[in-house]
Parts: structure tokens; sequence; C-alpha cells
């Protein structure tokens, strides 16, 4: 077996058991990935400013036809990064997938 072909196994089993469902607009049915939301405190003078950066990490070949501007929905909890936002840029990080960048809509 290619290496290629045992990293897309142990990433298919990674996404049944880890991964997270969306909605995006225009697809019919929901996409698998992982969702991120970090805090990134940056500071500002001496005041922390408790900005997150929510990101979507999908595999390459799941990626076709997301685009920037499009609407994801995460049914998750607010804290665990539930919540509608608009994908604010497409990140491809070399190992095969491709990291969305989010906005949060309120």
């Amino acid at each position: 077996m290619a290496f290629r072909d045992q990293v897309a196994g142990m990433d298919a089993a990674l996404l049944e058991e880890l991964g997270d469902e969306v909605e995006i607009e225009g697809f019919d049915e929901p996409v698998k990935g992982f969702m991120s939301v970090p805090w990134q405190q940056p500071k500002v003078g001496t005041i922390n400013t408790g900005l997150r950066q929510p990101v979507f990490s999908v595999r390459v070949g799941d990626a076709a036809g997301i685009k920037e501007g499009q609407q994801l929905v995460c049914d998750l909890a607010p804290a665990d990064g539930g919540g509608r936002y608009i994908i604010a840029k497409r990140d491809p990080d070399g190992t095969g997938w491709i990291n969305f960048a989010l906005r949060e809509v309120r």
C-alpha cells in the first residue's frame, strides 16, 4: 500500500471519530472537517483584546467548491466554535489539508 493511501485511510478514520460536520452554503450534504477556534490574545498596549481566529480544516479532496464569501454554520456549543461564519480565506497547508479562516457573523 502506498504512503498516500495509508495517510488517506488515517485521515478518514480521524474524521469519522473526531471530526466536526458543518453546513456550507451551496452544498447539499454536510462537510466533514475539524473546527478550531483558538484564542489569539494579542496585546494592544496593556489591554488583552481577547480575539479568536476560527478555522475550519478539510481534506483537499473535500474542499472542491468551497469559496471565500460562502456561509458556514457549525452546530457546536459557542465555546467550542459553534455559530455562523463567512469563509474569509483559503489557506492550503501543504499536507493535503486546506484551512479556511472564518469571520464570525453576529
